[in-house]
């Protein structure tokens, strides 16, 4: 495995009518272990480059490997991403039927995880992020900030290398918005990588760098700058 964990290379995407070109020879890297804020205006195509890397979109050209495997050409897209991604959606996209547990231990099907170890797991996740006392309730029944701190228990389940978070502490007050950045932050201790898109300055202050995407390209913030909102 790659010790470079992220390589984004000269990445083009262009939609065809109004949006145009909406990454234009973009680049970035991450090394692993590595927690990096990526900030910028709406619309920026901040949500397209975790699709990107993510392998649910592909990019018009350009070089996208994560631990040195080709993301724009893998086989098994399912597969990479239950093996390697740990997704926080900013809508969330959990399934109202289910309950929370249920939620989280959803991301750990299809794998060799026993049905006990994928409860145990997903409860201890919940108790990380707060809610082991809302583990059977649906999310219908849940705040917006406790459906978010689901989605990120969830994205946690199966260890992943690199974390895609799409605002995820958004919708959180100060004590969960600082639990899930706790989490996010813990996960490159342990070896993982973690690609944040975010405009709460707690966030932008816990990472190691802040990218800035603005006009399709990606530039570095100086230190300074990650200490302020962008």
């Amino acid at each position: 495995m790659s010790d470079l964990a992220l390589d984004f290379v000269d990445v083009v995407k262009s939609y065809p009518g109004g949006r145009g070109v909406v990454l234009d020879h973009a680049s970035m890297s991450i090394a692993a272990g590595e927690f990096v804020a990526l900030v910028g205006p709406s619309g920026s195509g901040k949500s397209t480059t975790l699709h990107l890397i993510a392998a649910l979109d592909r990019p018009t050209s350009g070089t996208i490997r994560v631990h040195g495997r080709d993301v724009v050409h893998i086989h098994g897209k399912d597969r990479y991403r239950r093996q390697e991604i740990g997704l926080i959606f900013q809508l969330h996209n959990l399934l109202p039927h289910l309950d929370a547990l249920q939620n989280v231990e959803v991301a750990m099907f299809g794998t060799r995880t026993h049905r006990r170890a994928r409860h145990e797991r997903a409860a201890e996740l919940l108790d990380q992020v707060g809610l082991s006392g809302q583990a059977h309730v649906q999310p219908p029944e849940l705040s917006g900030g406790e459906r978010q701190r689901i989605a990120v228990a969830r994205a946690f389940a199966n260890h992943p290398t690199l974390v895609l978070a799409d605002e995820p502490t958004g919708s959180l007050d100060e004590e969960s918005g600082a639990a899930v950045v706790g989490l996010l932050r813990a996960r490159c201790n342990d070896g993982g990588a973690v690609l944040a898109v975010s405009h709460d300055p707690r966030l932008t202050a816990a990472a190691d760098r802040v990218v800035r995407l603005a006009h399709g390209t990606m530039t570095p913030v100086d230190l300074a700058g990650s200490r302020r909102t962008p």
